[in-house]
């Protein structure tokens, strides 16, 4: 079998192609350009450094697999960087690598394993697939600490079977030991743990080059409205945020909500992040969609731990200038218990025990 190997460079991509290999599939590897700095050359730091692309090309001639670089530079600006600063500056705090899942692994580059005649894209995500009842389904991975199925819920039927995760029944200390036996010089690579594109620099930077609009000061508001202090750029932000606020108070305060169209900055007390459940929009089902009042459990961030909800559809109007309204999904979660620090923008990913059913982004908390 053909498989396509993204390769970033680090231990994790470089153990799934070497897995695909031993087993005797006929590997391409690959690393994909995403991001580049002012002028062209090549970041220094995050993803797309000209040492991760050497280390990725190291491991595949070790490999004995062949090795290309594909440019997605432009696809990335457009579906995740712009989204990423589009959405900070409406308030809200994205997720990143959700939308370079969606946008660029499992989609153009499931597109360019077809042209090159690959049955299979390989990555080195820590999840898994499983072909059960005449369906695809995606697992969490055997690994809690390292289970990346959340940034994954996007995959549908058709993504899932054609992509392979070698480390989903794999310990983080396994891949190590496994690059480690085979010699490869990313075996104790440490983990990259920066949004990619920001690279070792504070993302709070990034928007100030980048979405200059979010950086004017405004006022800091208690619940009632009053003003508490001020702000030097509302992008600085998000909900559930404590350090950082440039006031004192006799207890803890923290970020509430944002509000783009005043730049102001609401903080309350703990008690006041608390909510009830949250509205989801752009909705993706791995396979088929819940029933109205479905028990799931939902992931509000990527390393939250799941908590119980119930789960009900609700029709959306949506329309812009003259363009007629049209009919789309909303979901409506309703916690058992309430929940703090639920951020617009962030997705929330609905599970049954460890299998994925989907998920798509919150737009409000429910109060």
């Amino acid at each position: 079998m053909r498989v396509l190997a993204a390769m970033s460079g680090g231990v994790d991509s470089s153990v799934a192609a070497a897995l695909m290999a031993a087993e005797g599939h006929e590997v391409i590897g690959v690393t994909l350009k995403l991001w580049e700095g002012p002028g062209g050359e090549a970041p220094t730091a995050g993803c797309c450094t000209v040492s991760d692309a050497e280390d990725a090309r190291r491991v595949a001639d070790q490999l004995g697999i062949p090795y290309y670089v594909l440019d997605y530079t432009d696809e990335f600006r457009a579906g995740v960087v712009d989204r990423f600063i589009a959405d900070y500056a409406a308030g809200r705090t994205p997720n990143p690598c959700v939308e370079c899942n969606r946008v660029v692994k499992f989609d153009l580059l499931l597109d360019q394993a077809l042209q090159l005649g690959c049955d299979l894209i390989v990555t080195g995500h820590y999840a898994r697939v499983r072909h059960a009842n005449d369906e695809y389904q995606l697992l969490r991975g055997v690994d809690r600490a390292k289970d990346q199925s959340y940034v994954l819920y996007m995959l549908g039927q058709q993504e899932l079977a054609r992509v392979r995760f070698p480390l989903g029944n794999m310990s983080k200390s396994r891949t190590r030991d496994v690059a480690a036996k085979l010699g490869l010089r990313t075996a104790a690579k440490a983990d990259s743990q920066e949004v990619c594109f920001v690279g070792d620099g504070d993302y709070r930077t990034f928007l100030r080059l980048h979405a200059p609009g979010g950086v004017a000061p405004g006022p800091i508001l208690d619940l009632d409205g009053r003003v508490v202090g001020r702000h030097d750029g509302f992008t600085d932000f998000t909900v559930g945020q404590r350090r950082g606020l440039g006031i004192a108070f006799g207890e803890p305060r923290y970020v509430v909500e944002v509000r783009p169209a005043t730049q102001a900055v609401v903080v309350g007390g703990a008690a006041d992040l608390l909510v009830s459940g949250c509205t989801v929009r752009s909705p993706s089902w791995v396979s088929s969609p819940p029933e109205a009042g479905d028990r799931l459990e939902v992931r509000l961030r990527y390393r939250s731990e799941p908590v119980a909800a119930t789960v009900h559809p609700i029709p959306v109007l949506v329309g812009a200038g003259g363009s007629a309204p049209a009919l789309d999904s909303a979901w409506l979660v309703w916690f058992d218990e309430p929940r703090a620090a639920v951020a617009p923008g962030q997705a929330a990913v609905f599970y049954e025990g460890d299998r994925v059913i989907g998920g798509g982004t919150i737009v409000e908390s429910l109060r």
